[in-house]
Order: C-alpha cells, then sequence, then structure tokens
C-alpha cells in the first residue's frame, strides 16, 4: 500500500464538449498519463468533436478522433477536485469545495484550423501550468 496522495482529477466543461474542454482533456491525459484523473463534458454536448480541433491536435501528435462530446453531470463535477470551465457560464453547476479556474479561450465552433491554432496552444501552456500547481512532472512531448 503505497502513501502516495491519491491523484488529483480534473474536469474540462464548456457548452458543446466538442473543442476546449475536449483538447485540455486530451493534453492533460497526454502529458500526465496516469497521475491524473481527467474528465471532460458540456452543457449541451454536440455531435461530434469538431473536425477543426482533431485536425489541430493531430498536428501535435494527438488523436482525439474517437473522442464523443459527453453531457455534463453532477456526478462528474463532484468527483472532481478542480473543474475548469471554458465560457459556459453560468451553465456550469457550482459545489462548495471544489476548486473552480475559468479559463477565457475563444470558441473554436465553426473555425477552421488556422483559428484553432492558438487556441490549442495556449491551452497546453495552461494545462502545463496546472501540472505544475500538482507537482506532477509532464511527459515530453
Amino acid at each position: 500500500m503505497s502513501n502516495a496522495a491519491p491523484r488529483p482529477s480534473v474536469l474540462f466543461v464548456c457548452v458543446h464538449n466538442a473543442g476546449r474542454s475536449q483538447m485540455g482533456a486530451a493534453f492533460l491525459t497526454h502529458l500526465a498519463g496516469d497521475a491524473v484523473e481527467v474528465r471532460s463534458a458540456g452543457s449541451a454536448p454536440a455531435d461530434a468533436v469538431n473536425p477543426a480541433v482533431v485536425e489541430a491536435m493531430k498536428e501535435v501528435g494527438i488523436d482525439i478522433s474517437a473522442e464523443t462530446p459527453k453531457i455534463l453531470t453532477t456526478e462528474a463535477v463532484q468527483s472532481s477536485d478542480v473543474v475548469i470551465t471554458m465560457g459556459c457560464g453560468d451553465t456550469c453547476p457550482v459545489f462548495p469545495g471544489k476548486r473552480y479556474l475559468d479559463w477565457r479561450l475563444d470558441d473554436p465552433a465553426g473555425q477552421g484550423v488556422d483559428a484553432v491554432r492558438p487556441i490549442r496552444d495556449e491551452i497546453e501552456r495552461r494545462v502545463r501550468a496546472l501540472l505544475a500547481e500538482f507537482g506532477i512532472p509532464a511527459a515530453s512531448a
């Protein structure tokens, strides 16, 4: 039995769970491996992940083509240590005792891959900063 701290759990939330939250979850999974439990969801999930987002992530070696947008549930929020909201405003439920981070980022919906790249790069930067805060070394890309 190890005395390691329980692994932190992070939930990324945006309205459609088709762009920003998918990128956040993919970067955190990619960089943290099993050190962090990662979820993503949307308050009004789209039918599919934004193809420009899939393409932009593929450019950095992360394949999210098999991901599907998921509905945000109360359980997902309650079982997460950190909830990162990305432009969902008042539609994201708030629970006491949870740490909330609001990452204000442009919405990639309807944008081409050129517009998605800077959003992707900013999400990666913030995910790396979050890992550093957790004291978890990021895997090399």
